[in-house]
């Protein structure tokens, strides 16, 4: 018997990404969108490049984690439950060259992603090698909140008159996804819709969201059908209580597949291949070389 022997499998499996948290360094929660498979065990499995490996550096210092099952698009679901699980993470630091023992995984994202079979094909190679060197997260989960699904968002309102740091990347989105701490210092997630105002954002998560004062973040994303057109941002900052709910002071955004310009996909490519080189040098490794007939032998099953 595990935790998610209780929750709605299926709904939970049809998702194509979830929010995931990690505690950085300055105990800031930063969520990102991922892709995740359950396995039969209760245990969940995600991967990271080695281009993003924040992640996987923030789990080896403090394996607290959450995810939130919150954006159905693509999943075949109407009114879908949102889905929050807390648990504990671990990451070795095993480096992936293959698809050795994350067939399913492998084979679910080819199948959900179709345009990612194509960085298998020779031309691409030498540029997206940087994709398949990975890291594997496995999460134990520890608890699980069922919520009702995300409420249509209210018309939008003005932004106030002085620019926030992430005004322009929220107002772009209906909701977002608060990335906070609860009284124990583990991470939480709540999808939200953050509310300009002079000094902040304001939030205000579910009641099952016990949210306490310190750093948080606001995470909006948004991918297509087939998990396309991916964009996201993260918008850094201070929680704090308010007579009006809780209210986050921005200080940094964060956009790492850019904002949307056409010259974005060349500087990701070029800082994605630098961040994979400083990964290996800092610990003294060669680059592997990727097994691309075993993660094309996936791809032809799929």
């Amino acid at each position: 018997m595990t935790l998610l022997d209780s929750a709605p499998t299926a709904v939970l499996d049809a998702y194509r990404t979830c929010e995931f948290v990690t505690l950085g360094r300055d105990g800031t929660p930063l969520a990102w969108p991922t892709a995740v498979r359950r396995r039969e065990d209760g245990t969940l499995v995600l991967t990271t490049s080695l281009a993003f490996a924040q992640k996987a550096l923030n789990i080896r210092r403090d394996g607290r984690v959450a995810l939130l099952f919150s954006d159905p698009t693509g999943s075949g679901l109407t009114d879908a439950p949102q889905l929050f699980v807390g648990g504990r993470a671990e990451c070795p630091d095993d480096i992936r060259t293959g698809p050795q023992d994350l067939e399913d995984y492998w084979r679910t994202l080819f199948e959900r992603q179709p345009h990612s079979r194509a960085y298998l094909a020779r031309p691409m190679r030498r540029l997206m090698d940087w994709y398949y060197l990975r890291l594997v997260i496995t999460v134990t989960p520890a608890q699980l909140v069922v919520r009702s699904p995300a409420p249509p968002p209210p018309p939008a309102l003005p932004a106030p008159s002085a620019p926030l740091p992430g005004a322009v990347q929220l107002a772009r989105y209906d909701t977002a996804v608060l990335a906070a701490r609860d009284a124990s210092g583990a991470p939480v997630l709540a999808r939200t819709r953050p509310v300009p105002t002079a000094g902040g954002f304001v939030v205000r998560p579910p009641d099952d969201c016990a949210v306490t004062a310190g750093p948080a973040s606001l995470l909006v994303h948004r991918h297509d059908e087939r998990l396309n057109a991916l964009r996201n941002a993260v918008v850094r900052g201070h929680l704090t209580r308010t007579a009006d709910g809780w209210l986050l002071a921005p200080d940094k955004v964060l956009e790492p597949m850019g904002s949307g310009r056409p010259t974005d996909a060349i500087r990701v490519l070029r800082r994605t291949q630098r961040a994979t080189d400083r990964y290996l040098q800092h610990r003294g490794v060669t680059r592997p070389p990727v097994q691309w007939d075993r993660f094309r032998a996936v791809a032809a099953r799929t």
